[in-house]
């Protein structure tokens, strides 16, 4: 069903036939060739608490313009919106834009991409059951998807980056927080109303601590960046004075424990600094743990670690992969590769982007047989 002339949803089990706008179903064959483009460009959007982000992405996923603004994520609907426009006006006045022939947009919290509708961010309190794509729609009279930040991200290293090539890709962002995307055949897997793949908030432990959602044991409240700061930090206010444990990362903070973030662990155990090695031997753990899950779940051909604490534990992949030993009972895990996302701060002005991309511009490679460790 299309719910707007301009605001096209992004079907769950259909592939769009981008010249007519119909639903057709998915061809599943393993050699999709990129197809000829139909646009040369499209816009991608992103939007947080407060900043907006927009970019013309061409058909190779390459942002070959910028614009930025601030976000009005405190004000009214209308200052919100005000905001958003502002920066995109400011786009198109490049004329690398004027080919570009519809808008994506990234925003964090739940969406409903069938409607596009924001349902609500904690960090864009301005908007609750917002309109998003069809005021966007009606203004610029472009055809505009909407998609959720993590979702969108993974779409980028699905099309473009890291995952390229591969089938079923599962994304994953380690930062403030945890963000998780899945991809399945070129199109993200959102479940019955756009609110699936929240996989950093998935519990390990239910005795574990408090995560910010409300609920326990999230692996966000044990993997993020965020969490890796605070396991120091509690573990540096639990050591005896005297203790030679925990120096380098004391030092690095200048003495103030409250300080000590996850740059800091990362800095101090590349300086042998023995409980920063640690904290972040004990994160692999439960990252396994996790995967583990996630593998014995969907059984992704690849997965896809971005964001700046994912690139502090892609260095220590192999504990990871360790840690799958126990974790994992598939047989076949150990052909799955673990790599780093190839677009960082801007993958989700980039995936927004990508959400116009038809399904036949995805192409897959067979089964990888081994995984190089």
């Amino acid at each position: 069903m299309l719910y707007s002339r301009f605001a096209l949803p992004l079907p769950r089990m259909y592939a769009i036939n981008s010249s007519r706008y119909a639903l057709q179903p998915s061809r599943l064959s393993a050699n999709h060739m990129t197809s000829k483009p139909r646009s040369k460009a499209f816009i991608g959007v992103d939007i947080g608490g407060t900043k907006v982000a927009a970019g013309v992405v061409d058909w190779a996923g390459k942002i070959v313009a910028r614009s930025r603004g601030r976000m009005a994520a405190r004000g009214t609907a209308e200052e919100g919106l005000r905001a958003v426009t502002e920066t995109l006006d400011a786009l198109l006045r490049d004329r690398r834009a004027r080919g570009a022939s519809a808008i994506g947009i990234s925003v964090p919290g739940w969406v409903d991409s069938a409607r596009g509708t924001l349902v609500g961010a904690a960090n864009i309190p301005c908007w609750r059951n917002f309109p998003l794509a069809r005021e966007i729609a009606k203004h610029y009279r472009l055809r505009t998807r909407i998609g959720n930040d993590a979702n969108v991200a993974a779409l980028a290293e699905a099309a473009w980056g890291a995952g390229a090539g591969y089938r079923n890709v599962f994304y994953v962002t380690l930062g403030t927080g945890i963000g998780t995307g899945i991809v399945q055949s070129g199109r993200i897997y959102e479940g019955r109303t756009g609110c699936a793949g929240e996989g950093g908030h998935t519990t390990i432990d239910f005795h574990g601590p408090l995560c910010g959602c409300g609920k326990r044991g999230c692996i966000e409240a044990y993997a993020s960046g965020t969490a890796i700061g605070r396991n120091a930090r509690e573990r540096l206010a639990g050591l005896v004075e005297g203790g030679s444990n925990g120096v380098k990362m004391l030092a690095l903070a200048d003495g103030k424990i409250e300080a000590v973030t996850a740059e800091i662990v990362a800095k101090a155990a590349l300086q042998g600094d023995k409980l920063a090695n640690e904290v972040l031997k004990e994160t692999t753990e439960w990252l396994g743990i996790w995967l583990g899950n996630v593998i014995e779940l969907l059984e992704p051909d690849v997965i896809v670690v971005g964001g700046g604490a994912g690139h502090l534990m892609m260095s220590r992949v192999g504990q990871i992969r360790e840690s799958l030993e126990t974790w994992s009972v598939n047989p076949h895990w150990r052909e799955i590769p673990i790599v780093e996302a190839k677009y960082g701060p801007e993958s989700a002005v980039a995936g927004a982007a990508a959400l116009w991309l038809p399904g036949s511009a995805f192409h897959w490679r067979r089964r990888v047989a081994k995984q190089e460790h």
